[in-house]
């Protein structure tokens, strides 16, 4: 079972454009702070890291990236993830979501090999 609504609190979330079939956010993580595993069905989510380091889980297979400031990543609907920050200094990112509808649901974690 999944939940459907956003049920997490992070340092700062500034939008930018918020429309129908896209969102614009800048996102600041605290050290520490996570976005839990969870997917979208229509929207691609597009990361830009704009200050320190980002780490972006996905699932099916597992995978496990980092990201420094200046580096991008895609993020397909239906595909399950986790966003977190794992170092001791704020990082910031830049999402894009488009295009298509906004939605949110929460998965349980996959299995890590």
């Amino acid at each position: 079972m999944w939940r459907t609504m956003a049920n997490y609190a992070v340092k700062n979330i500034e939008p930018i454009v918020m429309g129908a079939d896209i969102r614009v956010r800048v996102f600041t993580l605290a050290p520490k702070e996570v976005i839990p595993w969870h997917f979208h069905g229509e929207s691609t989510d597009h990361y830009f890291v704009l200050q320190g380091t980002l780490t972006i889980e996905t699932g099916r297979p597992f995978e496990h990236h980092t990201l420094a400031v200046g580096e991008r990543f895609k993020i397909r609907p239906c595909a399950a993830h986790r966003i977190s920050n794992e170092l001791e200094s704020d990082c910031e990112f830049l999402l894009v979501q488009s295009v298509g509808k906004y939605d949110w649901h929460e998965v349980e974690p996959p299995e890590i090999p």
